[in-house]
């Protein structure tokens, strides 16, 4: 039953994360960088911070938390700077190769490598019993989102040649390829930034939020890479001034917030969840994955809520629906077991 309940929370989370794109819409007049900035300090400092305080036991401080294992923070929020690439240059990778090729190949890689990675540090045997269990697992949650790939690639054919164009206007295999893989193993690096900060878990920590902290430390690395190129695209682009147009800024705080709000949700359910399976179980180690996994799913069922498959045709549909049921029972698998 705890690992029902822990994947109900997992889910919760990754549902609000996929939501997060509805309020970024109603954004207007800023560009990019400026929302992006903006947006960031709530999904990756605000809110992660109010996150770990959940944690702080009585009687002691984040402060003190954060400074009892001062290098577990620090190589955490070294991942996260790390991890900050990876989701800059995953919009890279989908200009370069198109969103089915490169999501696919990006997220895959994400799953894969954040999964598998912690496995091999620790010295998991991959080939027999629970890590056995572990890979093919993974190997299921890569298969069902190369088959949503293949949906997205039948679907881009029916489209006309003028839009096809404009989709994927600067493709370039090479070069795409390379970046979809930087951007899959950077993206990784958050599962890795956790791991690297459970010394941060100290005794009396409430066990719901006992990886808040850590959480925390890896956003804020990824804040300052993000901050970092948003800022220089501001200096770039002499888009300073979004940040004193009052007419906007009023709509766009209230939903950038909300966005970060919604972002953040996907790891503080992550984190809470994981804390309803047993240590070193098979779910636990797979979690990273269920997570990756379900942010797939709800991103292509919002996908046809919002109408972005229509016209697709019957096979392109029954492909997608394939490639969600994979995903679906790479989530149950390794708790058949």
């Amino acid at each position: 039953m705890n690992i029902v309940i822990g994947l109900i929370i997992i889910a919760f989370g990754s549902f609000c994360q996929s939501s997060s794109y509805v309020p970024i819409k109603k954004v207007r007049e800023w560009s990019w960088e400026s929302f992006w900035l903006v947006q960031g300090m709530f999904a990756w400092i605000v809110f992660p911070l109010l996150g770990a305080l959940l944690a702080v036991p009585q009687g002691s401080s984040l402060s003190e938390i954060l400074g009892a294992d001062s290098s577990a923070a620090l190589k955490a929020m070294g991942f996260g700077a790390l991890w900050g690439v990876g989701g800059l240059t995953f919009g890279l990778s989908m200009r370069y190769l198109g969103v089915a090729l490169g999501q696919s190949l990006s997220l895959g890689l994400c799953a894969a490598v954040g999964t598998l990675l912690p496995a091999l540090v620790s010295h998991e045997d991959l080939f027999h019993g629970g890590g056995l269990i572990l890979l093919l697992g993974v190997c299921l949650t890569i298969a069902g989102i190369a088959v949503i790939g293949y949906a997205g690639a039948l679907r881009s054919r029916q489209m006309s040649e003028e839009d096809r164009r404009k989709a994927i206007k600067d493709f370039a295999l090479t070069k795409g390829l390379l970046i979809a893989v930087l951007a899959g193993v950077m993206s990784a690096c958050f599962s890795l930034g956790l791991e690297a900060g459970k010394p941060l878990q100290v005794s009396g920590m409430k066990p719901l939020f006992a990886t808040l902290p850590a959480t925390l430390m890896v956003t804020l690395g990824g804040f300052v890479t993000n901050a970092a190129y948003c800022l220089w695209k501001n200096f770039r682009n002499r888009t300073f001034s979004d940040y004193a147009d009052t007419k906007a800024l009023g709509n766009n705080l209230l939903f950038c917030a909300l966005a970060g709000l919604l972002w953040y949700s996907q790891f503080f359910g992550l984190g809470v969840g994981k804390s309803f399976f047993e240590e070193g179980s098979v779910v636990m180690k797979f979690s990273w994955c269920i997570l990756m996994a379900l942010n797939v799913i709800f991103s292509n069922v919002w996908g046809i809520v919002l109408k972005e498959w229509k016209g697709s045709g019957k096979k392109t549909a029954s492909v997608l629906v394939c490639g969600l049921l994979l995903l679906v029972f790479s989530l149950i698998f390794p708790n058949l077991f």
